[in-house]
């Protein structure tokens, strides 16, 4: 074997092995490409910032849930402070929009994985049309005070709708608030990020915050949860509407 065969080999080996190592729980498919695209992001955003004495986000109204409140507006970023918006946002067809969290303190760049909006939008067409039908949603279980669980048998669903996790190689379930909205539930998301990372949540204080401190990633169309007397994650939509 020549010495080029030999080092192809080496490198297609060094390849497969290095993918086989590579954590189940975070597979390269769940994480977010290129972080310095979001480091480049910050930084247009805390010059803007520094300039301006305001952030670059679109208008909203109270009703905008939490994690979809401050949607950055590359408009007012681009080109001064950007050449263009980064190759994986919404806006250069990708799959994220960028927006920000903790913006009352230190603002920081996370982004939206749009990628399960297909499926949430499927649920709720198919919501829509039993509806129009029956005057009623189709109840299976009530999880919590507004929020319930759907019979996917009688929306035409082999299995319970759901969606893939951006955080871990977990799918997670599509749930219906008292409003009317197609939630994600982040419960098995929240179990593992509990005994992964480090943390002293308080009585009635909101797990969500654990998925964004440690994820470039927002829990968007999601509902709050606070730990139940085991210390494990549980719905509390009365905690608030964000």
């Amino acid at each position: 074997m020549n010495r080029w065969l030999m080092t192809t080999v080496c490198l297609v080996v060094s390849i497969l092995l290095s993918g086989c190592f590579y954590p189940n729980d975070r597979k390269a498919e769940n994480q977010l490409s290129y972080p310095d695209q979001l480091q480049a992001v910050q930084t247009a955003v805390n010059q803007f910032q520094a300039d301006t004495g305001v952030l670059p986000i679109r208008t909203f109204d109270a009703s905008t849930p939490l994690y979809q409140r401050y949607v950055i507006d590359f408009n007012q970023l681009v080109p001064r402070y950007l050449q263009q918006p980064p190759a994986t946002a919404f806006e250069n067809s990708g799959v994220y929009q960028y927006v920000l969290v903790n913006v009352e303190e230190e603002p920081e760049v996370k982004v939206i994985d749009l990628r399960s909006m297909n499926e949430i939008r499927e649920l709720q067409k198919r919501l829509n049309q039993y509806m129009n039908k029956h005057t009623y949603a189709p109840i299976k279980e009530m999880l919590d005070v507004g929020l319930f669980k759907l019979d996917h048998e009688a929306l035409n669903y082999k299995e319970a709708p759901h969606v893939r996790s951006p955080y871990y190689n977990t799918v997670l379930p599509l749930l219906l608030t008292n409003d009317g909205d197609i939630v994600i539930d982040y419960k098995i998301d929240l179990n593992m990020a509990l005994q992964e990372f480090e943390h002293s949540f308080g009585e009635n204080e909101d797990l969500r915050s654990i998925l964004v401190e440690h994820f470039p990633i927002v829990p968007v169309r999601s509902i709050p949860y606070i730990l139940d007397e085991n210390g494990e994650p549980q719905y509390h939509i009365r905690l608030n509407k964000n």
